[in-house]
């Protein structure tokens, strides 16, 4: 059983400890039996064995730079080859060493100083404790013992993390914590092996950012960009910090080996395991395959050749720690015509006998192997073919964070196990993601606890494209890849949110900062920035654009009041992890949603339309502005980082240059034929007098608001407006007294607004039971209007009544909205249970199945969701829609199901995403990724009165979102309606 030292850590984590899911070892007060490692401007002797690995001893340098930046004053390292000192009576000291490596910790080993024995022999364990005469000279020590390379080194950074050094200190400039005081508590650690055993990232589609910034700021080589091993070492140093180990590199236009030969070696003493893409086979780049491959990348035509080809790989990477990618695709990340799964069967072969004579073995169970069943390759295996046991089988997601495929029961067992390959950044269909953040880690953390649970546990790799814009997701994957049970209760990413915030801007500011990023991970990840465009949001239902708008809005003023109160050496940080891409998303949805909203303006002759043109070019300009902050930031360290364009997407490639959305203005000096005043209906694009209904026996033109009643909106509105030049008053009344609008007159243009919104709210203590139609009457001072008449209003006032017995959700305006979450009640059965992900999906949450290994549920008596609801309309025909996260069919055995039923009636079983084969997703997929929802809809004949509705997920995996029963009133929208009054 995984033991995890983590468990119950990261929500209760004191305001003085600045690690992650860390158990405490470091403290900033004194307290009984601690060890002061730094006091009053001295910091501590970091002592190492000579002969340890090179890798080791470079972190331990490390620890001592990190207690400068927190006290202002370097440790001192020393190196020895013994186990006795010089000095004497050494009161602050850290030692650090190898199990079988280190004669300091062997040595303590074997006097019982320290006991190994839990520790020695692991995958990347560690332990550390204070020690009492742990050598000659020394009264006490903070000892720290790895089981390897890499256990030492992250029991290092263990302790700098601790102290206040952030992983992030370069890539986003997060400022060590000032402490003049540290302290190692008497308190002994173990930490067990990671929960996967290979976790790293590919820097992936680096056009135009990364390279951008690396030729500026690393000498270019000889082939290409300056991807050389000086760019290289702090990414390395970045993993090893965030207790990874793994890395795919820089692969469209470079060459690792190649660009800088000093590159592999360098990985290799720093303990980073080189690998390479699901393309680029034994160690050889993609672009290698062109300049040095004699002939063409075609196993068909050319086997001998590529044969020795990736030799050379081989080969020439066998001095290093490696992961060697199996198995072949078409050049250049493209699928080949001429492979299938024999030839791929007999390519293996080859690749493998290549790995027996570069190693000198028959047995290469130990050589690490993965084979990445991306894109067409899942169908090779899906076909039957076989693949030898030492190999990893490397499952793909979708590219859109949707695992297609995880191991099913009788591929558990495989030795090399399996892995997921994972993408916070992607080019291609159905566009582009490519900026800044759109991540939403409540949906990371659902998909790979899903893949830890069902044994995907050798391998986690995610494309993370340019690196710098991805740093907070790409902090909370390899937290999860490195202690996955400690975060695997639905509520996690909150609560690793706080812990996040807490190290990288310190405790008095981390709830707000946690309920902003979590807040943003919705927005964004609602529908990617490149898919935006100015009619995605509705301009007309549900005041959907402004709603949005506002939500965004209202994220960056709690951004920026946080943000002013940090100290200035925060800042910056702040402004790159949070603050940017609250201000970016924005401005995004500014320049999109205004230009929707400019656009309608302008079909409704408005005179704002051009002052609202004006506005969206205005957001265009700050998008460049915002940018040029970013570029300027601490003397330029990160220009060139955000020049991936990201507006005027037509297709699924990017934009070579930004371009705004189209605009339409009206001529300001003209006085539309309909008359200066305009009206426009809640829920309407029309203008009138001109551009409605005209009822020809009131002689006059008629603007229909949505009805109103007790349980929707508070109030419905009237936009009235100049279409011309001057100014106008207007007086606005009903025709009942308990109906009121707000303001009743005003006067437009001039000196006052182009536009003004009416509320119309009832007093429904007065108004009448049922249906009336109240008639809205609108005069204005213009005095020529030539042949049209001035437009009347309806409002359809409906004032229902539920029972005082019922609880539930309420039909306003025809129609039922429920948030998932929201239930009457929630059952379990046989130990499956209901569990909500927080911020998961486009409005509030998730609900799915937990344990995720559970067996298929079945209806009606399986774990029930129950949404008691009251109806006043009779819908024969209609519809329920379930709206659901964009899970894919993971075991194809069992694809994702649900049920649902009306009151007592027999359940329906649905299965939203059809059968597909690996690579062949099917065509609802497409709408599905980019729309950040999948839907299905179920007819019922719903009676006015009590009802219950029932849902039933049958499979894990299946994540409800939001459920909208249409009664015959739901409008256009792309969240759907906003949720029911509740009672």
């Amino acid at each position: 059983m995984h033991f995890s030292i983590f468990t119950g850590v990261l929500l209760s984590i004191a305001s003085h400890v600045t690690a992650i899911g860390q158990k405490q070892i470091i403290s900033f007060e004194s307290t009984d039996g601690c060890l002061t490692l730094a006091n009053g401007g001295s910091s501590p002797t970091v002592i190492l064995d000579g002969a340890d690995w090179e890798g080791v001893i470079r972190a331990g340098r490390d620890l001592a730079a990190d207690f400068g930046r927190v006290t202002g004053q370097n440790g001192t390292v020393m190196l020895m080859n013994g186990t006795g000192v010089a000095a004497t009576n050494m009161s602050s000291v850290i030692i650090v060493g190898t199990i079988g490596n280190s004669s300091l910790i062997d040595g303590m080993a074997k006097s019982g100083k320290i006991s190994t024995g839990k520790t020695e022999g692991q995958w990347e364990a560690f332990q550390s404790q204070v020690v009492s005469n742990p050598m000659p000279g020394i009264n006490r020590a903070l000892v720290i013992a790895g089981a390897d390379k890499r256990g030492s080194i992250y029991g290092i950074y263990d302790v700098s993390e601790q102290i206040g050094v952030s992983p992030w200190y370069y890539y986003a400039d997060v400022p060590a914590k000032q402490h003049s005081s540290i302290y190692a508590l008497d308190t002994p650690k173990h930490q067990t092996s990671p929960s996967v055993k290979y976790r790293g990232f590919f820097i992936n589609d680096e056009q135009p950012a990364l390279t951008n910034w690396v030729n500026e700021n690393f000498e270019m080589g000889e082939y290409g960009p300056g991807f050389n091993h000086k760019m290289y070492a702090p990414i390395f140093e970045l993993l090893l910090r965030l207790r990874a180990n793994y890395i795919w590199p820089a692969e469209w236009n470079s060459m690792l080996a190649v660009d800088d030969p000093r590159t592999p070696p360098e990985a290799d003493m720093y303990g980073i395991v080189m690998g390479t893409s699901h393309t680029e086979p034994l160690m050889r780049w993609t672009k290698e395959q062109s300049l040095f491959l004699n002939g063409t990348w075609a196993w068909a035509t050319n086997e001998k050749n590529v044969t020795e080809f990736m030799r050379e790989g081989a080969e020439r990477s066998s001095p290093y720690e490696n992961m060697y990618t199996m198995g072949m695709r078409g050049l250049g990340d493209t699928a080949s015509p001429t492979l299938d799964a024999d030839s791929l069967e007999d390519i293996i072969g080859v690749q493998q006998d290549i790995l027996r004579d570069t190693f000198d073995t028959q047995d290469i169970s130990d050589i690490p192997q993965m084979w990445c069943l991306y894109k067409e390759v899942g169908g090779y295996f899906e076909q039957g073919m076989d693949v030898p046991e030492d190999i990893t089988l490397l499952w793909a997601d979708d590219n859109w964070g949707n695992n297609q495929r995880l191991p099913l029961a009788n591929e558990t067992d495989r030795a090399a196990g399996a892995g997921v390959y994972y993408h916070f950044d992607y080019v291609g269909d159905p566009r582009d993601y490519k900026w800044i953040n759109t991540i939403n880690i409540a949906k990371t953390y659902e998909q790979m606890h899903l893949s830890y649970e069902r044994q995907a546990r050798t391998i986690w790799v995610v494309n993370v494209g340019d690196l710098k814009p991805l740093e907070v997701p790409i902090s909370h994957f390899f937290d999860l890849a490195y202690d996955e049970p400690s975060m695997s209760s639905p509520d996690s990413t909150m609560k690793w949110l706080r812990a996040w915030a807490a190290r990288e801007f310190g405790e008095n500011v981390a709830d707000a900062t946690a309920s902003v990023m979590n807040t943003y991970g919705m927005l964004a990840a609602r529908r990617k920035y490149e898919l935006l465009d100015p009619f995605v949001y509705s301009n007309t239902n549900y005041n959907e654009s402004g709603r949005v708008l506002g939500e965004w809005q209202s994220l960056v003023n709690s951004a920026q009041a946080i943000y002013n109160q940090l100290d200035t050496a925060t800042q910056a940080a702040f402004f790159e992890l949070v603050l940017h891409p609250c201000m970016a998303g924005n401005i995004v949805h500014q320049i999109y949603l205004n230009a929707g909203m400019q656009n309608t303006y302008a079909y409704e002759w408005r005179q704002s339309a051009n002052t609202l043109a004006q506005q969206v070019l205005d957001s265009f300009n700050a998008d460049a502005a915002l940018t040029k902050r970013y570029h300027s930031l601490l003397n330029g360290k990160w220009n060139h980082i955000l020049d991936q364009t990201h507006l005027g997407y037509n297709w699924w490639q990017q934009p070579m240059r930004n371009v705004a959305p189209a605009l339409e203005w009206v001529q300001a000096s003209e006085v539309s034929l309909g008359g200066p005043l305009g009206v426009t209906a809640e829920g309407s694009n029309g203008s009138a007098p001109g551009d409605s209904i005209y009822n020809a026996g009131l002689g006059n033109w008629v603007q229909t608001m949505p009805p109103i009643d007790p349980y929707g909106p508070s109030s419905r509105y009237l936009d009235v407006y100049m279409r011309g030049p001057g100014s106008t008053d207007f007086m606005i009344s009903a025709d009942q007294p308990w109906v009121t609008a707000s303001p009743s007159s005003g006067t437009l243009g001039a000196n006052g607004s182009l536009d003004m919104r009416v509320l119309f709210s009832v007093d429904w203590s007065s108004a009448p039971a049922g249906q009336t139609t109240v008639n809205i009457n609108i005069t204005n001072s213009a005095e020529d209007y030539g042949s049209v008449s001035m437009p009347t209003a309806v409002l359809p006032v409906n004032k229902t009544s539920v029972p005082d017995s019922f609880s539930g959700f309420v039909e306003s305006d025809a129609t039922i909205s429920m948030e998932a979450e929201h239930t009457t009640s929630n059952t379990s059965a046989d130990g499956v249970s209901y569990g909500i992900i927080p911020g998961y999906g486009r409005t509030l949450s998730g609900v799915t199945l937990f344990p995720v290994t559970a067996s298929s549920q079945s209806a009606p008596n399986g774990p029930k969701l129950t949404y008691d609801f009251y109806a006043f309309t009779h819908a024969p025909d209609a519809n329920a829609t379930v709206m659901m996260g964009t899970s894919l069919n993971t075991n194809p055995d069992r694809p994702g199901r649900y049920a649902i039923a009306l009151d007592d009636e027999e359940p329906k079983e649905v299965q939203p995403v059809p059968d597909f084969t690996l690579g062949a997703l099917p065509e609802m997929w497409y709408t599905g990724v980019a729309n950040a929802v999948f839907t299905n809809t179920t007819r019922m004949n719903i009676k006015p009165g009590k009802h219950s509705l029932n849902l039933w997920a049958l499979e894990p995996g299946v994540v409800f979102q939001k459920i909208v029963v249409d009664l015959g009133g739901v409008r256009e929208s792309y969240l759907g309606p906003p949720e029911s009054m509740m009672v």
